[in-house]
């Protein structure tokens, strides 16, 4: 059964179900407004949390693999041969006598902080046998809020 154009719109009418008005449709663009108003600056925050939390991963990730050289070779790597030594066999100072074919990370080179900077590596460490940092979004040691250090003896 075909239903013409004027017919629908007689029973539709009937029914109800004319659609929206103009005023109805900007009162519900003011209010998804106000809640991307209100919501926004809340989601925007979150970015620094995130590049926080993916530095403390890769500083508790970084700290398995340096536990594994140490199993191996019974030592960690020097503060000159730093986590480096993680991707590829050190060529000075103490030499790993058991230095694992392949490395102790599944990449062949160490990653950057999610700010872009390097990992600072100490060992023998201040704080334990070794000490591992990113200093956060300024890249300098110290600093408050997303500019504060994250170190390995403060992650739990």
């Amino acid at each position: 059964m075909i239903i013409e154009r004027d017919q629908y719109l007689k029973v539709a009418k009937k029914r109800g179900e004319s659609g929206f008005t103009l005023i109805e449709l900007l009162v519900v663009l003011v209010i998804i407004g106000i809640l991307a108003g209100y919501i926004g600056p809340k989601i925007m925050g979150h970015p620094e949390e995130a590049k926080r939390t993916k530095a403390a991963l890769q500083i508790q990730s970084f700290e398995t693999a340096l536990k594994m050289y140490k199993l191996d070779n019974g030592i960690y790597p020097s503060t000159e041969q730093g986590i480096q030594a993680l991707v590829a066999p050190p060529a000075s100072g103490k030499l790993p006598p058991k230095w694992r074919e392949g490395g102790y990370l599944e990449k062949t080179k160490i990653p950057l902080d999610p700010w872009g900077h390097q990992f600072v590596y100490l060992s023998p460490g201040l704080n334990g046998d070794f000490d591992l940092s990113s200093y956060g979004l300024d890249g300098e040691a110290g600093g408050e809020g997303n500019a504060k250090d994250i170190n390995n003896w403060e992650i739990e």
